[in-house]
């Protein structure tokens, strides 16, 4: 299992919110090419990268810091990029700019059309990020809980060719108060498709606890604000998992991981 730094990006800097809320941002670094390569060297596989002013504004906003991110750490690991990428264009320039993985969130709610068009025109480029607070998905940055069920939309999705659900719980994203295993447990059950974690994983015990229910399908975890703040030791992190991943037996994920 992936452990996954997270660069989230607003105006230009690295910063983590708390719950989605932009007011509530902490900005870990202002430059967010040279933290991408902190994790690198720090032994990461892979990089989560999201756009928040993207994401509130509905088109790409923080573009620059992107392909800066992207030249610092060249092709040495995949990254994953979310956040205000609503058509096939966006996702074009992004790919050749050098993103290995696109996330569509909102849009895939809103628009699942496009969606469809997009794993059409890239498969094997397009995941899908499930914001869920109580088991029905956010859209919007967060700001708008709508009445879709996370299984529901999921297994959809999956049925259009995505590569994987990113799923967070907006509850607990930020607050360092425990992943949500036995949610993220249910959404990777239903699914053939591996299941990304995020939100919450803030410690040694919540990266235990997504091992041990790693043959369900989780393949990787998201983490960001705990090891900013030294809550959680990275490269500690990524070796439990790959010493506890040893141990288990998951579902084959080798073509996306």
């Amino acid at each position: 299992m992936l452990i996954i730094p997270a660069i989230d990006l607003k105006d230009g800097h690295c910063v983590r919110l708390k719950q989605g809320v932009m007011e509530n941002a902490t900005v870990f670094s202002e430059d967010p090419a040279a933290m991408a390569r902190h994790w690198l060297d720090q032994g990461a596989r892979r990089l989560h990268l999201v756009d928040l002013n993207g994401a509130f504004a509905g088109k790409p906003k923080n573009e620059p810091a992107i392909r800066d991110i992207v030249d610092a750490i060249g092709d040495e690991i995949p990254t994953q990029l979310g956040g205000g990428i609503r058509d096939l264009e966006t996702i074009e320039r992004y790919l050749d700019d050098g993103i290995t993985y696109i996330i569509i969130g909102t849009a895939a709610v809103k628009t699942p059309g496009f969606l469809h068009d997009a794993c059409n025109a890239f498969p094997g480029h397009i995941m899908v990020g499930l914001d869920a607070k109580d088991g029905k998905v956010a859209v919007n940055g967060w700001s708008k809980v709508t009445g879709h069920d996370v299984v529901d939309l999921a297994k959809k999705f999956e049925d259009y060719g995505v590569e994987a659900i990113i799923y967070t719980d907006i509850g607990r994203d930020g607050m360092l108060s425990g992943v949500n295993v036995k949610a993220t447990m249910e959404l990777a059950r239903a699914l053939t498709i591996p299941v990304i974690a995020s939100g919450g994983v803030s410690s040694l015990d919540d990266v235990k606890a997504l091992c041990e229910i790693e043959p369900e399908g989780i393949a990787g975890a998201i983490t960001g604000r705990a090891i900013y703040e030294g809550a959680l030791d990275f490269k500690a992190a990524q070796e439990l998992a790959d010493e506890l991943s040893t141990k288990s037996s998951p579902r084959d994920t080798t073509v996306l991981f």
